[in-house]
């Protein structure tokens, strides 16, 4: 094993987007900052790579919504190549009777919410004003650290400003916080709107990468978790990145590289190094790097099992971070398409190609699915929404072709029989269903390719399938993200910090765990010696 002479000020493991955001601002204030990255390429799950000859898409993480607009202002990421293109209609939701619903700017959204119920049209005002009551409250902490239990002063101050800030608003829109932080998100959408289609758009968010039923506690707060963000500008809105999710992550490893920050590739971590109490290195493809301060990008399970050597932690820290909940149950596919798909309840090209296209057309739907994967091994009629990028961006596709996403739910990451061996019958039934809804889908698909849940473990280090780098319970966000007394991105080891999704705010590619890590370490800066 060789171990170089250089030493960093800080090391981070993985070039995911969150960690890319990191290294940025860290060097940006002077420190010696090296990634070291297990793939060949940058971007981590936010990657767009060739997966049928003259057919590229965005790998795993697939749309733009999330991404705080700070982090693409202080990146530079448009000047630097990234182009972000708004959907011309936000959502389709067809049903297999012909009916369907959209859902878009200008008014679009209650104009059809009208053509289905005038009544739900009138509650869509009030469930709005509602949720944007909420969002406002989220978005203050979402670049910030939330406050520390059993932390200082500072943590003390935050927890009354988060308080203070709640408790000034009227009774009636605190109890819309208490709602979405802990009701399902079915009780809260049953209370607005009573037509099933209305209910289905807004719940799908809910259960997006979430491993639950629309009528568990706490998925309103998952639902939430959608909606915080903006793309091109604009609030709410989602958007695609011309040249797919890559294009976000390139656009950051070129910042990150003109601040100084050196990326080594094809460097997979086997070890964090811990010296008297302190983590102060790695060792990655043979060789050991040295760092004043290590911040991790991977999920924290991955961190604290397989990372951190045995008695680095204390036994009950070991244990719940090995009890970390870590399952999306999400399959992941890409196809190509010689054709557009038509839809039987909008069969005419149009904008709602563009968007994304929910096949789940009612709550009672969403439950079912959830219900039959808890049984019978995966979805029966699986949750399902499509992406067709090529709509809005002609570099993925051949012309006259097209490629499209598809994020399908639910498979949990355990199947009988194991996903080497079922892998393509689940890609099967996911293209069946598809047809379904747009018969002749399924002869369209010339290329395909598909992720289980342990392709996405093993890929992109996404332990259990899980988009999020971990559930997004209740009992796992917030101040509990990963771990109570330690949600301010210092993990209980000294010298050891947490910059990936699986610290607050959480999933999605947002850069927020990025940033707020990186001044986590820049305020510990005197005391890390640097």
């Amino acid at each position: 094993m060789s171990e170089r002479g250089e030493r960093s000020d800080v090391l981070i493991v993985g070039a995911g987007h969150n960690g890319l955001v990191c290294a940025f601002y860290l060097a940006a204030r002077g420190l010696k900052v090296t990634v070291l990255e297990a793939r060949s390429v940058v971007g981590g799950a936010a990657v767009t790579e060739e997966f049928h000859p003259g057919f590229r898409n965005s790998t795993a993480s697939y749309t733009v919504g999330l991404l705080q607009p700070k982090v693409i202002r202080d990146m530079r990421l448009y000047e630097r190549g990234l182009e972000v293109v708004l959907r011309k209609v936000d959502n389709f939701l067809p049903t297999l009777e012909g009916d369907y619903l959209l859902a878009g700017r200008g008014g679009l959204t209650k104009r059809e919410i009208a053509r289905h119920s005038a009544a739900d049209a009138a509650a869509y005002d009030r469930y709005s004003a509602a949720l944007d009551t909420v969002v406002a409250i989220v978005r203050q902490w979402l670049l910030r650290a939330p406050p520390n239990a059993g932390g200082g002063i500072g943590d003390l101050m935050a927890l009354l400003k988060l308080g203070g800030g709640v408790g000034r608003l009227g009774i009636e829109k605190q109890r819309h916080v208490v709602d979405f932080f802990t009701r399902s998100a079915a009780e809260i959408l049953e209370r607005y709107f009573s037509h099933e289609l209305v209910q289905a758009l807004f719940g799908f968010d809910a259960v997006v990468g979430h491993y639950a039923s629309p009528y568990a506690p706490g998925t309103a707060y998952v639902l939430l978790h959608h909606v915080f963000g903006e793309a091109a500008g604009v609030a709410g809105a989602w958007g695609h990145a011309i040249g797919g999710m890559g294009a976000i992550t390139e656009a950051m490893a070129r910042a990150a590289r003109e601040q100084g920050v050196e990326i080594v590739l094809d460097a997979p971590v086997e070890e964090i190094i811990v010296d008297q109490g302190k983590a102060v290195g790695a060792v990655a493809g043979g060789k050991t790097y040295r760092a004043k301060a290590i911040a991790a990008g991977v999920n924290p399970k991955l961190l604290f099992d397989q990372l951190l050597p045995d008695g680095a932690v204390e036994l009950d820290v070991a244990a719940r971070m090995h009890s970390w909940k870590s399952e999306s149950a999400t399959f992941r596919m890409n196809v190509a398409l010689s054709e557009l798909p038509r839809f039987a309840a909008l069969p005419e090209p149009g904008d709602h190609m563009t968007g994304g296209i929910i096949m789940a057309p009612s709550l009672a739907y969403m439950d079912r699915a959830y219900l039959t994967a808890r049984t019978e091994g995966w979805s029966r009629e699986p949750i399902l929404e499509m992406l067709i990028p090529s709509t809005l961006d002609d570099s993925l596709a051949p012309a006259g072709s097209h490629v499209a996403s598809l994020f399908c739910q639910h498979f949990p990451y355990e199947v009988e029989g194991g996903w080497d061996a079922r892998r393509d019958e689940a890609a099967d039934h996911v293209i069946a269903h598809v047809d379904r809804f747009a018969p002749g889908f399924k002869a369209a698909v010339i290329g395909r390719s598909a992720l289980s849940p342990l392709d996405l473990e093993r890929r992109f280090g996404l332990i259990g399938g899980d988009i999020f780098h971990g559930k997004m319970g209740l009992d796992q966000l917030f101040s509990n993200r990963p771990l109570l007394g330690h949600a301010d991105h210092r993990m209980p080891l000294k010298g050891l910090y947490l910059c990936g999704s699986g610290a607050h705010p959480g999933g999605g590619v947002t850069g927020a765990p990025g940033h707020n890590a990186a001044a986590a370490i820049l305020k510990d800066r005197r005391k890390l010696g640097f």
